[in-house]
């Protein structure tokens, strides 16, 4: 009964002190957001030796802070481990999918398949220039046969007329002409020899040479493509006029041209050698 007011202050001092320690505990505890520990027991008032158990309650709440910080820091660790090891082995993928040499391997494949390219363009290049050379060739020896036809059959009405029917004649040759040629022989016939035939009544009958034995006429072919051939042929004239006493033989060497048209072969040049 000597000092009421000493024990009371002494006994509820360390209960005030344990409930401000249990307090910023929570308060730490909720602003980690961890599950809060179970409340600290507050000792009985007037129990002597209450300040001697302060000190462990708060060292057990430091232990559980540094407790929780080091399972926050292991975490933290093993997340850091992991990623290190995902971004180790995606490297690792991109070199398995290219493995060594493959910028020296592609480089000598393109090369290769450039090199198969060409070739194979410069095949058929070739096959289609090889291809078109022999139709043209065949069509040159279709066209050298047809001509050296044609030309055999108008030499002879080209080159023959008679002054008692001269636009008959004329009209004939005509028909087996074309282009320029066709042009000046018109104006040829009209001027000079139609003229001229009437005149002295000549008289000129041609035909190709032919071997004594019967043999075909003398007529080759000088130069044959597909539309123009180009034949030489050798005629003979017998021309008779009241300027001429008989007939007159004249052995000429004709070289003739010949194109193709729609309507088959025509002249369309004729150059006495």
């Amino acid at each position: 009964m000597a000092n009421p007011t000493t024990r009371t202050r002494g006994a509820g001092a360390p209960a005030r002190r344990t409930m401000t320690a249990a307090a910023r505990a929570a308060a730490k505890r909720a602003a980690r957001g961890e599950r809060p520990e179970p409340e600290a027991r507050p000792e009985r008032p007037g129990h002597e030796g209450s300040e001697e158990r302060d000190t462990p309650v708060a060292a057990e709440d430091d232990s559980t802070a540094e407790a929780d910080t080091e399972a926050q820091s292991g975490a933290a660790a093993g997340a850091a481990a992991e990623t290190e090891a995902h971004a180790e082995a995606e490297p690792e993928t991109e070199t398995d999918a290219e493995p060594e040499g493959a910028p020296a391997w592609r480089p000598g494949r393109r090369l290769l398949t450039g090199a198969l390219c060409v070739l194979l363009v410069a095949g058929l290049v070739a096959v289609a220039v090889l291809g078109w050379r022999y139709r043209e060739g065949r069509r040159a020896d279709e066209a050298r046969t047809e001509a050296l036809a044609a030309a055999r059959k108008a030499a002879p009405v080209v080159l023959s007329y008679d002054y008692r029917h001269l636009d008959r004649d004329f009209a004939r040759a005509r028909a087996s002409l074309t282009g320029a040629f066709r042009q000046q022989y018109l104006k040829t016939t009209r001027t000079v020899v139609g003229p001229t035939a009437k005149k002295y009544h000549g008289v000129v009958k041609a035909t190709v040479a032919a071997p004594s034995d019967g043999g075909d006429p003398a007529a080759s072919v000088v130069s044959a493509a597909p539309d123009r051939v180009v034949a030489l042929l050798f005629v003979n004239q017998v021309t008779r006029s009241t300027q001429v006493d008989g007939s007159r033989l004249d052995l000429n060497r004709v070289r003739m041209t010949l194109t193709r048209t729609p309507s088959g072969w025509k002249v369309s040049a004729v150059d006495a050698l």
